[in-house]
């Protein structure tokens, strides 16, 4: 038969060595063998060298490739799992404990797994302790041959293999003795140690087994804890989000009963009606001047903003508990300033003088006559200025804290959820009619010069919000301060001052339905509670009845429509 060695290599393979003669060289008369060829056959068995293990080029580079495969499909495994976990975490919003506790578990044992794998590949890297025990081996191997070649015998061989036996059971029996040595002093904590690293390592060992034949088994895994992590999230915040969303309505609403609201809101509204009564009672309260002067603004205020400050106070107030606050919110609100001046002035006053006459026959008589002369004398002025500064500055001047000046805000945002509760008022809901938001005036009143300059001076402000107590273009307007400022600066040579919707009503003179015509002023009454004139427009197109007036905003606007007919008071012409 033919002759072969059969040896191992390092992966335990098994490998097959020509012993020089081919197959083609194959004889049947090779078969027949006597005593002394069966005793040569079996010397070529015999080894008494160290077989041959070292790898092929070939060999070594597949082994490497698949080293590197392997560590790629691990880095890759980690990358995954690593971004699992970190999806996870930030899923879980609430910090449930019982899915951090979950996720950190799992992360560990993968890291453990992962290390595992890492410490088995770099067992067998060159470097690793195989293949340092392999060198060292090699060099004792290497000195037995040398003995060898002086020996010329094995002798030296059997010697090295004893002495490395003798050693090897030498460190176990040291390795036994020592456990033996812990045992028996009680080291209760090595032993927990030694089984703990057992059952880890055992662990390690399936689970890594596991992933290998279900790699993705780590990704559905990960899946499934985000989605029972959301799950559970959700049914543990829903009765937290009906908790917000409660206080979240209470926030933005006025709290009171809509009943006392309403109360509350007329009962400053008289306060402000007692305000109007005292202008225009001035004159005869204050007799005996020579001259009175009027700066008015106009008495009103926005209801949404003294809910929101009186609900940010006293939360859910009573008509009968707030009257105290009213009258200082009002006092904030309204500064009424009447200023006596005395003013020395001059003028020319008759006197009456005699005079002696001669005439031409020697007599004489006496004649009376008239003369003027310059005096001082003192001028009585009366100025009264009322100013209105908004419920704002009450809000400002009562030093609310931080929180409650943001729940103000919100309140007046969202109208304490009650936009209507104060019924249709053109101040407070406010918008521009769209069939009026591309207005123009007919070309044909464009040839009045004065109504031209007033509509010059009154488009500039169109869109600007209307504001309360405001009378210039910083500030803001409100519909008396509008007119006011529009009057004095168009450029006609008017200077009437600030005054009321009221007050222009009676510097104006009554004009007739029928004889309006552009640059004539429209009054308005009871569009709230106030005697006399409440609003006040400019007429801009009488035959369409529109004005241009500061509603909120600033807007042309039709006077025809149900409500402002409602309203409608009278007509005035400017002198």
């Amino acid at each position: 038969m033919d002759e072969e060695k059969i040896t191992r290599d390092k992966s335990g393979s098994r490998k097959r060595e020509d012993t020089g003669e081919t197959a083609g060289k194959k004889t049947f008369g090779k078969k027949l063998k006597n005593e002394t060829s069966r005793a040569e056959a079996m010397r070529g068995k015999l080894r008494f060298e160290k077989a041959d293990t070292k790898e092929t080029v070939l060999e070594i580079k597949k082994k490497a490739r698949m080293r590197a495969q392997g560590r790629k499909k691990s880095y890759s495994d980690l990358a995954v799992s690593a971004k699992i976990h970190n999806q996870v975490s930030e899923a879980n919003e609430d910090n449930n404990a019982g899915v951090d506790a979950i996720n950190a578990g799992s992360q560990v044992a993968e890291r453990s797994i992962y290390r595992s794998k890492l410490k088995d590949g770099k067992s067998k890297d060159e470097g690793g302790y195989s293949v340092k025990l392999h060198r060292r081996k090699q060099a004792e191997d290497a000195t037995l041959a040398t003995e060898s070649e002086k020996t010329g015998s094995n002798a030296a061989s059997k010697e090295l293999q004893k002495s490395r036996m003798k050693k090897e059971i030498q460190k176990n029996a040291m390795k036994e003795q020592a456990r033996e040595n812990a045992n028996a002093a009680g080291s209760l904590t090595k032993r927990f140690v030694d089984k703990a690293e057992d059952m880890a390592g055992k662990l390690a060992e399936a689970v890594a087994e596991f992933l290998q034949e279900h790699p993705l088994a780590i990704v559905i895994a990960g899946c499934v804890l985000i989605v029972v992590m959301v799950v559970s999230g959700a049914l543990s915040s829903c009765s937290m989000m009906a908790g917000g969303g409660n206080n979240l309505i209470v926030t933005t609403s006025y709290t009171a009963q809509d009943a006392d609201i309403v109360a509350v809101e007329g009962d400053y509204v008289s306060l402000e009606t007692d305000l109007q009564t005292t202008v225009n009672n001035i004159e005869s309260n204050y007799p005996g001047y020579d001259e009175y002067n009027y700066s008015i603004s106009e008495i009103s205020h926005d209801p949404f903003e003294l809910a929101a400050l009186l609900t940010v106070l006293y939360e859910d107030y009573t008509e009968s508990e707030v009257q105290t606050m009213l009258a200082t919110i009002k006092d904030y609100q309204y500064t009424l300033t009447i200023t006596p001046v005395v003013e020395t002035r001059t003028r020319r006053e008759p006197r009456t003088g005699t005079r002696t006459i001669h005439h031409a026959d020697g007599t004489t008589t006496t004649q009376t006559y008239t003369y003027y002369v310059t005096v001082e004398y003192d001028y009585y002025i009366l100025n009264a200025t009322l100013t209105n500064s908004g419920i704002q500055a009450a809000v400002d001047a009562l030093g609310l804290t931080d929180e409650q000046l943001q729940r103000y805000a919100v309140l007046l945002e969202m109208k304490g959820n009650k936009p209507d509760i104060f019924g249709d008022d053109p101040y407070t809901n406010a918008g521009v009619s769209a069939e009026y938001q591309s207005y123009s005036v007919p070309g044909e009143y464009m040839t009045d010069t004065r109504f031209g300059n007033m509509l010059s001076e009154a488009q500039d402000y169109l869109g600007m919000e209307y504001v309360w107590g405001g009378d210039n273009p910083t500030t803001g307007f409100d519909c008396s301060g509008f007119v006011s400022y529009v009057i004095n600066n168009c450029g006609n040579g008017w200077d009437y001052g600030r005054l009321s919707a009221d007050g222009w009503k009676n510097a104006t003179v009554r004009v007739d339905a029928s004889d309006v015509k552009p640059g004539d002023l429209i009054f308005f009454e009871n569009t709230y509670d106030t005697s006399g004139a409440s609003h006040v427009g400019i007429v801009v197109d009488p035959v369409n009845k529109i004005m241009i007036h500061c509603g909120n905003p600033i807007q042309y606007a039709s006077y025809d429509t149900n409500y402002w007919r409602q309203h409608l008071y009278c007509y005035g012409r400017i002198q």
